[in-house]
């Protein structure tokens, strides 16, 4: 009798962790699919200051090997010359002394304004206390690991997603493409907080699924990805073998350079491991989604509309205006929804009237 009340305590206790597990899945999977709606209406700022007159800015980018910062730069470029400004852009080349050099020729070009894109800011804080000092304000892209002003650090307002947000939505989509059976290895890069933030937020979602595994958790040099992915993928083969169904990473950038190496071990594109990034969605990232090929999503940034918001933080700076307080929604990229909000151009370029929105607050 004691046997079989054991054998009935352990079964209830079985299903009880079963329904939380599927309770989890189900959460994970509408909350995916939640955030793989059209993003086609404007819910950014209405109003603030006209644009300011004949300023010159400089764009100081971490690596414009990186497609999100290139894609930013492009953005603020553009919104530049529509609100009547100069713009140029620097590029830092992937590295500390690369940024260093980039920071101190910003300084030299006596910008009215800097743009700093996809570094931290305590790497470079001695610069940015200068242009403190000299009346410069610096606006930041994924400059920290949150939305916002940065008063400590020099920075008037830091433009990105929610990371938290972003990271939440990339696991989801792992727990919800494997229905809550994922073995996921994630990909970051140490040198940067925000990097470390997301990736870390993405591993606390996945061991929260009681399914689901982290296999590996790989800090590796983003921008040395060309050279240390393929060998890197081999490793995880024959480490993991079919465990690994999944992969995360905190930029598209890692995926590049994946796809050879799985296809010389067998691995069918529309197969395991599949790739999702929870950040800037690369051109190369919309293609694979596209194709179906070796990548199930991404939660990319919509970096050109983030240019212009750069822009728009600067002219608000310029006229001794408070923060606009936008913080860009989190949207999903899958195979069923890649053809629109920019997707036909292999970017997520937002439907929802932005420029014209900047230009109404500018006066333009």
């Amino acid at each position: 009798m004691l046997k079989l009340m054991f054998i009935g305590a352990v079964s209830a206790l079985a299903l009880t962790c079963s329904a939380k597990a599927d309770e989890f899945t189900d959460m994970a999977t509408k909350a995916a699919k939640a955030a793989t709606a059209r993003a086609d209406k404007w819910d950014g700022p209405t109003s603030g200051p006209k644009a300011a007159a004949a300023k010159k800015i400089v764009f100081v980018a971490g690596d414009l090997k990186n497609g999100g910062i290139l894609g930013a730069s492009e953005g603020v470029k553009e919104a530049a010359a529509a609100i009547g400004w100069t713009a140029s852009v620097i590029d830092g080349q992937g590295s500390v002394s690369g940024r260093t050099a980039a920071m101190g020729q910003a300084m030299t070009l006596k910008p009215d304004g800097i743009v700093v894109g996809g570094f931290d800011t305590k790497e470079q804080q001695v610069v940015f206390d200068a242009a403190a000092k000299a009346g410069i304000p610096v606006v930041g892209w994924h400059s920290g690991p949150k939305p916002g002003p940065e008063p400590e650090a020099g920075i008037f307002a830091n433009v990105t997603t929610n990371p938290q947000d972003v990271s939440n939505t990339a696991a989801y989509q792992a727990i919800a493409d494997s229905n809550g059976k994922a073995g996921v290895v994630i990909f970051t890069d140490t040198q940067y907080e925000i990097a470390v933030f997301k990736a870390r937020a993405m591993e606390a979602v996945i061991k929260k699924c009681a399914g689901c595994t982290v296999l590996e958790f790989i800090d590796s040099p983003i921008a040395e990805s060309s050279n240390r992915m393929p060998q890197l993928t081999t490793t995880l083969l024959q480490k993991y073998g079919d465990k690994w169904t999944y992969s995360l990473a905190i930029n598209d950038l890692y995926f590049d350079f994946m796809g050879p190496s799985l296809s010389a071990a067998g691995k069918k594109g529309d197969g395991s491991p599949k790739a999702i990034s929870a950040g800037d969605g690369s051109e190369s990232a919309y293609q694979r989604i596209r194709a179906k090929q070796y990548q199930a999503g991404t939660v990319p940034e919509p970096l050109n509309m983030q240019g212009w918001q750069l822009i728009d933080e600067l002219n608000r700076a310029f006229g001794k205006a408070e923060w606009s307080g936008y913080i860009s929604g989190i949207h999903l990229v899958t195979a069923d929804n890649v053809a629109f909000d920019g997707g036909a151009k292999n970017v997520f370029d937002p439907d929802n009237g932005y420029r014209d929105q900047y230009k109404k607050i500018w006066g333009k």
